[in-house]
């Protein structure tokens, strides 16, 4: 699993957010702000109020809101998600 070290919120809603590894990036969250769970992101503050969640290592929001680091690393670089179970 990756884990978020940093993030930063930015215009338009995007986020600048670094993983343990340093890898870096700005991620678009443009075509979701506003829908569903986020449509509080309405409320400029609230967007800003982005945080790292201390468990999950993951980029969060107030009222368990949050997305997952290995789809956010999977999109800034342009990889696939891979499964790492096994089966017995």
């Amino acid at each position: 699993m990756h884990k978020i070290t940093d993030v930063k919120t930015l215009e338009d809603f995007r986020i600048w957010i670094k993983f343990s590894d340093n890898f870096e990036g700005i991620v678009d969250l443009s075509d979701v702000a506003g829908k569903g769970v986020f449509s509080v992101w309405k409320d400029r503050k609230f967007f800003e109020a982005a945080f790292i969640d201390a468990v999950s290592h993951t980029v969060a929001w107030p009222g368990g809101i949050d997305l997952c680091p290995d789809s956010l690393y999977a999109e800034l670089t342009g990889t696939k998600i891979t499964s790492q179970l096994t089966h017995a």
